[in-house]
């Protein structure tokens, strides 16, 4: 099976069929409503192209500009969007029910270097053996950590326990 791709393509110069277009030049003022043919010998006077830049409207609205540039600036304008777009990932940070001060500042400090990256954290506890009948103390650990981040972070989604597992989602405070 065979699949091809379709493009967001602009028609341009002869590929525009229609029999009214309204036109617009390339310094932006309307010339009003022509036929295809007359816009297309308008554009081919002053060396440029006619573009359909709106293949919706009634009747379709065609541009007298050069194509070239136009796709070139496109295609700049599309590469700065995507440089500047931050992707937010979800890290994961793993708690004991039985974890130390120390140990919980050591993550405390991790967590926030995250956070200060702009990603969000999953908080997990992973509980063992009898510590199931005490899931009540898992969430306590979570809240104590949350307190030790001291502002720097909301919670996005408060403790859970689900199975085994407690879980808390973070993200950065504004």
């Amino acid at each position: 099976m065979r699949y091809t791709i379709i493009k967001d393509q602009h028609q341009i110069n002869e590929n525009i069929r229609d029999r009214e277009v309204r036109v617009i030049s390339a310094a932006g003022e309307q010339l009003g409503i022509m036929s295809a043919a007359e816009a297309l010998r308008i554009a081919e006077d002053e060396n440029l192209d006619l573009v359909k830049i709106s293949p919706n409207a009634v009747p379709p609205v065609c541009k007298i500009m050069n194509y070239g540039k136009f796709k070139f600036e496109q295609a700049k304008r599309e590469k700065e969007n995507r440089k500047n777009q931050k992707i937010v990932e979800l890290k994961e940070i793993y708690l004991s029910m039985t974890i130390d001060v120390g140990d919980m500042n050591v993550k405390a400090k991790k967590t926030l270097e995250i956070l200060g990256d702009g990603n969000k954290v999953k908080v997990s506890i992973r509980m063992r053996g009898r510590q199931m009948a005490h899931s009540a103390m898992g969430v306590d650990v979570m809240r104590r950590f949350f307190d030790m981040l001291g502002g720097k972070a909301v919670m996005e989604k408060a403790p859970v326990t689900e199975g085994r597992n407690i879980f808390m989602i973070l993200s950065p405070a504004k």
